[in-house]
């Protein structure tokens, strides 16, 4: 059985999309790892299905890490999905369902392959200071700490020891280094969990990171993100997401 995907990325966070509102697909743990692989697959750090919305929403979000298993909110997924949505005609202002409740969504400039997207987040309380960084949740669990200088740190090897304290972690985290360079700037560099390595940018860490050091503009490996704040939880997460290319996959009949 073939299938029609769309690969996208936020920032070089990259994805692979299936358009589900017609509720066939079902989709098995070992096929969704193997479509993400990068050598035997497609190549991707997440998965996601578009699929059919529910009552007052133009669509529901379902999101998988790249080792196969459903995964919580991606930031990164959720304005590339929302680009989708209005290339597939759903419009420019969108409302939709993930994993931690509605969302909603403005796609600028969309040219057919390039925009930007304005994403509404959510952060779950205030930050939590532990051992030297803080923890907060933005629809994803992320540890935050501050570094001197990014390009130094060994983020796969810290990230990797950090997101396994299972004392502090019970259900892992993703880890987030952040190196301040200006009074409302930072960088960013990310340790994903079910990733379990670095990515080029995470949307759910840019906010956890904006939210616990007080910034606006952050800078990933892949790209610039502008993170709007009113001072309670309501947070806008923009930045830039790519239509790459359009594919076919065959699906195992096992």
């Amino acid at each position: 059985m073939a299938e029609t995907f769309y690969k996208m990325d936020g920032a070089g966070n990259d994805f692979v999309v299936f358009d589900n509102r017609d509720g066939h697909l079902c989709l098995r743990e070992a096929e969704v790892a193997r479509i993400c692989h990068r050598r035997f697959g497609v190549g991707a750090d997440g998965l996601m299905t578009l699929d059919v919305a529910p009552a007052g929403y133009d669509f529901e979000m379902h999101y998988y890490n790249s080792d196969g298993r459903l995964g919580s909110m991606c930031g990164n997924g959720g304005r590339s999905i929302a680009a989708l949505a209005c290339h597939l005609g759903l419009g420019e202002r969108l409302r939709f369902v993930a994993y931690d409740g509605p969302h909603d969504a403005v796609v600028r400039q969309w040219n057919g392959q390039r925009g930007i997207v304005d994403l509404g987040m959510h952060a779950q309380g205030t930050p939590v200071p532990m051992e030297g960084g803080n923890f907060i949740d933005t629809g994803s669990p992320h540890f935050v700490l501050e570094v001197d200088d990014v390009d130094r740190v060994d983020v796969v090897a810290e990230g990797r020891r950090w997101r396994h304290r299972t004392d502090l972690f019970p259900q892992g985290t993703n880890i987030d280094f952040v190196q301040r360079t200006g009074i409302d700037s930072l960088r960013i560099r990310t340790y994903e969990r079910g990733v379990e390595d670095e990515t080029w940018a995470c949307g759910t860490g840019v906010t956890a990171a904006a939210v616990v050091c007080g910034c606006r503009y952050v800078v990933a490996r892949g790209g610039n993100f502008e993170v709007l704040q009113d001072g309670g939880n309501a947070i806008r997460l923009i930045g830039p997401v790519s239509l790459n290319f359009i594919g076919q996959w065959t699906f195992s009949q096992a």
